[in-house]
């Protein structure tokens, strides 16, 4: 029922990046790593993983599990971390984490946003031009930035604005 309810809530193609994640984790010495899911995971961004790079990073990616398994320092490591200029020696491996680590983070920001915006065009029949709904988006969508400021002070701007209709 659960691995139902899983398949319900997550496409194919986010399956497949969670599990080329996975293959990131460093606990146990790296047992789950798995060289051709990581290469896939390469290959989900074509922009940043070159063919020739998609070659390099396989070569650097053998070097760097051996590395990662015979390294005392790393034997105890449980957390994705950044040590000994690893990323200098391992610069695709580096940048395959960074986009591994970045791509929820960003794909999540980007669902909120437009979920936002969804609530906010239709609650306003969908009337605005595109400078008003940017005004409208900025602090729904980033509400702790302006639950930062009292209210007041935002009363005091709009106060302090000229009023913008003229009579004709």
């Amino acid at each position: 029922m659960q691995l139902q309810e899983l398949n319900n809530r997550f496409s194919e193609s986010s399956t497949e990046f969670l599990l080329c994640v996975t293959c990131l984790n460093p606990s146990n010495m790296f047992s789950a790593y798995d060289k051709g899911k990581l290469i896939r995971l390469a290959e989900l961004c074509p922009v940043d993983f070159s063919m020739i790079n998609l070659v390099s990073l396989e070569h650097q990616l053998s070097t760097y599990i051996v590395d990662m398994r015979t390294n005392e320092e790393f034997s105890s490591l449980t957390s994705i971390a950044v040590k000994d200029k690893k990323n200098i020696v391992y610069p695709l491996v580096f940048k395959l984490i960074i986009f591994a680590l970045t791509l929820p983070v960003a794909t999540a920001t980007v669902e909120r946003a437009f979920s936002a915006m969804k609530i906010i065009k239709h609650r306003l029949h969908s009337k605005m031009g595109d400078a008003w709904l940017n005004d409208c988006l900025v602090p729904y969508i980033e509400k702790e930035v302006f639950d930062s400021f009292p209210n007041e002070v935002f009363m005091q701007h709009y106060q302090k604005m000229q009023s913008r209709m003229q009579s004709l």
